[in-house]
């Protein structure tokens, strides 16, 4: 019983993909736009594909036009050909602004973009590009109902390029222990917290600010040393302002008393 159902499973199988190198090697577009139609409700998104390609041209004009391009895009987009995928996404939105299906178009057309963001780690080109096409998406489509969705992928990639641009900036500070540039991680980590003013990573880089400027006082030549303490205290006050609970707090205080240490003690000189 067993090989006999095998049998028939195979028989099946090879009789569908005859049947699928007939209609793909045939003229018939109606056969074809047919059988691509059928391979797509399948999940069959591979195969769908290749014929679609062939009868796209086509069709243009045709009323069966509009839902070709539907499940021709969206073969891209669920074979993870993304750079196709929201290439052609986009045209149909641009084709068929009226469609019932061009909101789920402009959602996977940027979607896609979201798909093709790299690691953290790497270049954030495309990321950014990926985030502008989803707050274009919501701005666009404020009432979609894809917009919980792509405002939940916007928070990932914002968290991502916040991230990079973070990490970036702490290299100044922790790079060592014989090149750390602590005033370019003044600057760096400045600019990061004028960049992202909501970032989870703002306690941090405001630590590692204030500790780049005590390790520049700390380290200072003396003449130098008087106006370094004092900018030192001031991101030591503006921490202790925006986090008063800073989980730093330990190493924070110690490191005050050695800057008004320092203070005091060149008070008493000059006097």
């Amino acid at each position: 019983m067993k090989n006999f159902i095998y049998i028939l499973i195979l028989a099946f199988s090879i009789n569908s993909c005859s049947e699928y190198q007939k209609v793909l090697k045939n003229e018939d577009i109606a056969a074809k736009f047919k059988l691509g139609s059928e391979l797509f409700e399948e999940g069959k998104f591979a195969k769908a594909n290749r014929i679609f390609v062939q009868i796209v041209p086509k069709y243009r004009g045709k009323p069966q036009a509009e839902k070709l391009m539907y499940m021709y895009c969206k073969t891209y987009y669920e074979t993870k050909d993304y750079y196709t995928g929201n290439y052609q996404m986009e045209r149909f939105v641009d084709a068929y602004p009226k469609s019932e299906k061009v909101q789920e178009m402009a959602f996977l057309a940027a979607k896609s973009y979201y798909k093709l963001s790299p690691l953290f780690s790497k270049d954030q080109t495309e990321t950014v590009l990926a985030v502008e096409k989803l707050q274009n998406f919501i701005n666009t489509y404020p009432l979609s109902e894809y917009l919980d969705q792509a405002s939940t992928l916007v928070r990932e990639l914002d968290y991502k390029l916040e991230k990079k641009a973070f990490d970036i900036a702490l290299q100044y500070n922790q790079t060592g222990p014989y090149h750390r540039d602590y005033n370019s991680a003044i600057t760096a980590l400045d600019n990061f917290l004028i960049e992202f003013p909501g970032s989870s990573f703002k306690e941090e880089a405001m630590y590692y600010k204030f500790d780049s400027a005590y390790q520049l006082a700390m380290n200072s030549v003396e003449w130098k040393q008087t106006e370094r303490v004092e900018k030192a205290l001031t991101f030591y006050n503006s921490l202790l302002y925006v986090f008063p609970e800073t989980q730093n707090n330990e190493d924070i205080q110690k490191m005050y008393q050695d800057l008004k240490s320092i203070q005091t003690n060149s008070t008493t000189t000059k006097s």
